[in-house]
């Protein structure tokens, strides 16, 4: 039975040694963060960090990653405080949120490493397919987590997971009334007496 240490804890997968990685974490350990894909086709969707490298969980079996240190999303940062989490709040980089975890994760690996990165390597460092094509918001993203990573800037733009989605509309830019996309599902409902044509 493979072991490993996943999210800094030890871990024993009493699964067949060829299995993939990915199914290991999604239906064994419940880390659902880590999305599913077809064997490779996804580029990206399934990275996790393994022993500090971002890799395809996909194409990795439980065996290959005997003894390994792997980070999931979910164990990056458990209050959304990582520099590149913050980042992608911040420069609104998110859209469908499939690709995310994994975007996350191969920056993180790069801005470990590289923490003033040119755009080409970002581009080189996180081969990622987003359908929605957020791109040019990934690369101002990332060199955001750098310049925070740096100490040359801060962000403060992920609430904390647990609070109520009032609390999160007015923490997170994006979920503000007025600017679109989810913001009017943090608006308030409207006072019925004050829309009710007035009595005759």
């Amino acid at each position: 039975m493979p072991r490993m240490t996943v999210n800094d804890r030890p871990v024993e997968f009493d699964m067949d040694p060829d299995t993939p990685l990915l199914y290991a974490l999604r239906e064994a350990a419940n880390l659902t963060g880590t999305k599913s894909c077809g064997g490779g086709s996804c580029v990206g969707a399934c990275m996790v960090l393994v022993d500090g490298a971002a890799l395809r969980s996909c194409l990795i079996t439980i065996a290959e990653a005997e003894g390994r240190f792997i980070t999931t999303i979910e164990g990056l940062s458990r209050d959304r405080s990582h520099p590149v989490q913050q980042a992608m709040v911040a420069e609104q980089a998110i859209q469908c949120g499939y690709c995310t975890p994994g975007i996350v994760i191969a920056a993180a690996a790069l801005i470990q490493r590289n923490p003033a990165p040119s755009k080409q390597e970002i581009e080189a460092a996180i081969p990622n397919i987003c359908r929605c094509g957020v791109y040019p918001r990934l690369i101002r993203a990332v060199e955001r987590a750098g310049r925070v990573v740096r100490r040359q800037e801060s962000i403060s733009a992920a609430p904390a997971p647990g609070i109520s989605s009032a609390d999160a509309a007015e923490n997170v830019p994006a979920l503000r009334v007025g600017n679109g996309g989810l913001g009017a599902a943090a608006a308030p409902a409207p006072n019925p007496e004050e829309t009710s044509p007035p009595e005759e």
